[in-house]
């Protein structure tokens, strides 16, 4: 850029006169350079990454320590990010992950250790996705005898009472490698032998299935029902306060215990997976407080107001 300006045919004035103009001029057009690139500037900022799609794609907060989410106040989210914190803190003997996802948006933040964890239970979603999936492209039928019964009763075993027998069947009818393929196309790398899910997995997966991303809306209505007054509520739902609906899949093996949960109340609704791993037992009343613990502040958080 020619900062000097075009040439002045006029007459010259003196010397000092001159260099006064030409100190003027530089400072105008130093002044309207910080202009352009403050402009410049404030319109990337605005306007930043575009973010990727897809319902397993992680958002950019994920590992920090929480952004806010839609529905919830700017403040409220930081509160609920340091109290999740505080939490995690205060039972360092124990491995936890936390994530949550607004459904509408899709917005996932994520909180303490969110690497694989033994799945345990939780993954018999995925097994119940995978085959309703067969079923609705006709290669597989609720109808099929699987064991003393029908498909169609062992995924409500399966997803109800947590049915080992039933996932064991129906994986086998589905086929490990089917299995894997399907979990690939909805973006999750699992493998049935070493079940193994992260919290963020876990939560975007329940959120596809809450918004009709996987299933038609009749199985999809089948399968949250049979998420609903399972045959062990002590975890999450123990903790939510009436008026939230809870639609969710526990899951606990060799010091692992999870729960993963939709939770909704009138037009807002979020998918919550909270993964744990201690020394204590299971059912200990120190676990079973962690994960109240941590259900009364996001519900709290969310659904406040």
């Amino acid at each position: 850029m020619n900062t000097s300006g075009p040439a002045d045919p006029r007459p010259q004035p003196p010397a000092a006169a001159g260099g006064s103009k030409r100190r003027a001029l530089a400072l105008v057009w130093l002044v309207t350079l910080l202009v352009i690139l403050a402009t410049v500037i404030f319109a990337a900022v605005r306007t930043g990454p575009v973010p990727k799609s897809g319902f397993l794609v992680v958002s950019a907060q994920e590992r920090g320590p929480g952004g806010p989410a839609t529905n919830t106040a700017p403040d409220a989210a930081v509160a609920l990010g340091a109290e999740i914190q505080g939490i995690l803190s205060a039972n360092g003997g124990h491995r936890i992950g936390v994530a949550l996802v607004d459904t509408r948006s899709g917005k996932l933040q994520s909180y303490g250790d969110v690497s694989p964890y033994l799945a345990a239970s939780t993954a018999k979603i995925i097994t119940a996705a995978a085959y309703y999936h067969l079923v609705e492209t006709g290669e597989k039928s609720l109808d099929t005898p699987l064991g003393d019964f029908d498909a169609a009763f062992q995924l409500k075993a399966m997803v109800n009472t947590s049915s080992d027998d039933s996932w064991l069947l129906l994986m086998q009818d589905i086929g490990y490698p089917k299995l894997i393929e399907y979990a690939r196309s909805i973006g999750i790398e699992y493998d049935p032998e070493k079940n193994l899910l992260t919290p963020p997995e876990m939560a975007l997966l329940l959120t596809a299935l809450s918004t009709g991303k996987l299933l038609n809306a009749e199985h999809t209505e089948e399968l949250l029902g049979y998420m609903q007054e399972t045959n062990d509520e002590d975890l999450i739902p123990a903790a939510v306060a009436p008026g939230i609906t809870v639609h969710h899949k526990y899951g606990v093996v060799q010091g692992y215990v999870h729960d993963a949960a939709i939770l909704g109340s009138g037009d807002r609704s979020y998918a919550v997976a909270i993964y744990t791993w201690g020394p204590d037992d299971a059912d200990s009343a120190d676990r079973l407080g962690i994960i109240h613990e941590l259900t009364r502040d996001i519900t709290g958080a969310l659904f406040r107001g």
